[in-house]
């Protein structure tokens, strides 16, 4: 979101369905109650008002966490151009057990990843899949490849931003954004220093399978292999 913010031509918008998301009441996240105050709990709603609603830009980028789309119609996904960002399960479930130390395969946003995937290829569209690592390797040549995708020219202003909090920032920044604030742009991969809690050990199995199928269709993966 930071990187697609720093386009002229671009309007950003930060997780639109994560109050639909903690109003299912599944899970306990911190900060529940700003995040529900702070936008609308009714997907229809926010598909109308806000996924489907004028912005004043050519382009409009929204970060999406793929789990939040829980019970959300999702026929909507079909006006939209849809990018699927994918984190290794390990370093994955080594970050999110820190805020969520009970945290499921369903946090994960890969089940919703691969129906999402599999959707597109259903309709004999062509998946634009991102993985981090491969991004953080060569960023300029990942975003390069994505926007020729999405039809658009690549601008190298994506590739920094100032450190600190930003205006789009979800009302849950205080709680998950701490390393990207430090940040001003494509930092090499660095793995976790979290360990994955041994519980986790059978969710990383289930994880892994989702991940590999996403895997396949990344971008500059055939220049990575091996």
């Amino acid at each position: 979101m930071y990187s697609w913010r720093r386009r002229a031509d671009t309007t950003v918008y930060d997780e639109p369905f994560y109050a639909h998301y903690l109003s299912l009441g599944d899970r306990d996240h911190p900060g529940v109650a700003a995040v529900l105050a702070s936008q609308s709990s009714d997907a229809d709603e926010v598909i109308r008002d806000v996924i489907l609603g004028h912005v004043p830009t050519p382009v409009f980028y929204i970060k999406q966490m793929a789990h939040h789309l829980k019970g959300v119609d999702r026929s909507h996904l079909g006006q939209t151009e849809n990018i699927v960002l994918v984190r290794h399960p390990r370093e994955m479930l080594a970050s999110l057990s820190v805020q969520l130390p009970s945290c499921e395969l369903s946090d994960m946003g890969l089940v919703e990843s691969v129906e999402l995937l599999d959707a597109i290829l259903a309709e004999g569209g062509a998946p634009i899949v991102i993985e981090s690592q491969t991004l953080l390797k060569d960023p300029a040549g990942v975003l390069t490849a994505v926007c020729s995708r999405l039809g658009l020219q690549f601008d190298e202003a994506m590739l920094t931003w100032p450190k600190g909090p930003k205006p789009q920032d979800g009302a849950w920044a205080p709680h998950w954004y701490d390393n990207v604030h430090t940040s001003t742009g494509f930092a090499p991969h660095r793995p976790s220093t979290h360990p994955v809690p041994d519980r986790l050990g059978p969710i990383l199995v289930e994880a892994m399978p989702l991940f590999e199928r996403l895997s396949q269709y990344a971008v500059g993966a055939e220049t990575t292999a091996g």
